[in-house]
Formats: C-alpha cells, sequence, structure tokens
C-alpha cells in the first residue's frame, strides 16, 4: 500500500527562535499589534510504501527520530493518509 505522511516539526517552545522573533517584529511593523507570538517550523511530505498503516507510522517515526527532528531542539508531529 502506498501512504502520504505529513510532518509537521517546531522548534521546543522552551527555546528562542530568532526567526519567529523576527516575523513578529515585521508583522508589528505592518500594524499588526495583536498578534503575539510566531513559531516557525517546517512541514516535510513523504511518499512511502508499507503493509499497512501500523508499518507505515514506524518508518515515519524511524525518519523523524533518526534524520528530520532533532529531538533537543524539535518536536514533531504527523498524520498518514493511505492513497
Amino acid at each position: 500500500m502506498e501512504f502520504v505522511a505529513t510532518i509537521s516539526i517546531m522548534p521546543h517552545k522552551e527555546l528562542l527562535d530568532p526567526q519567529g522573533k523576527a516575523v513578529l517584529h515585521g508583522l508589528h511593523s505592518l500594524g499588526l499589534n495583536k498578534v503575539s507570538d510566531v513559531r516557525i517550523g517546517k512541514q516535510i511530505s513523504l511518499k512511502l510504501e508499507a503493509q499497512d498503516e501500523t508499518e507505515a507510522k514506524g518508518k515515519v517515526e524511524e525518519a523523524c527520530k533518526k534524520l528530520l527532528a532533532n529531538a533537543i531542539m524539535e518536536g514533531y508531529s504527523y498524520n498518514i493518509q493511505s492513497i
């Protein structure tokens, strides 16, 4: 079976997000003062083959833990859909 995994990777809330702070400052400069916090992350889409959804989740977990996310600085979540 084929699956598509959509992975969201975000910096931990406890860590400074300089890119997010720069965007927040820019938004305030545009007059959007009601915005109080910006966090910048990344979204990754993977197309993969697996026997079932459980195996697909295992592959996505492995990819996130070993390559895609830095566990010290980032957290991740994902959704998997069969195609």
